[in-house]
């Protein structure tokens, strides 16, 4: 198991992951259909989404945070 303070990172990692794994599978899937290959391109793809993706994750979520509590009314 993972420390508490390991909690942000793990987010934004699986997250991260889930996310660009669909997003790359509509996109690859829509540009060349179910074509010889599609797992490979798919694959290569995701990872390379993912790579980019997991730090963007990590330094924007904390900005997101605080745009959406600007835009939320406390109760």
């Amino acid at each position: 198991m993972f420390p508490t303070r390991a909690t942000p990172i793990l987010f934004g990692l699986i997250l991260s992951g889930m996310m660009t794994f669909f997003v790359t599978l509509i996109a690859t899937w829509r540009a060349i259909g179910l074509a010889e290959g599609f797992v490979g391109l798919w694959m290569g793809s995701w990872i390379a989404s993912w790579i980019v993706a997991f730090p963007l994750v990590l330094v924007l979520g904390p900005v997101t945070r605080k745009i959406v509590a600007k835009l939320v009314r406390p109760s």
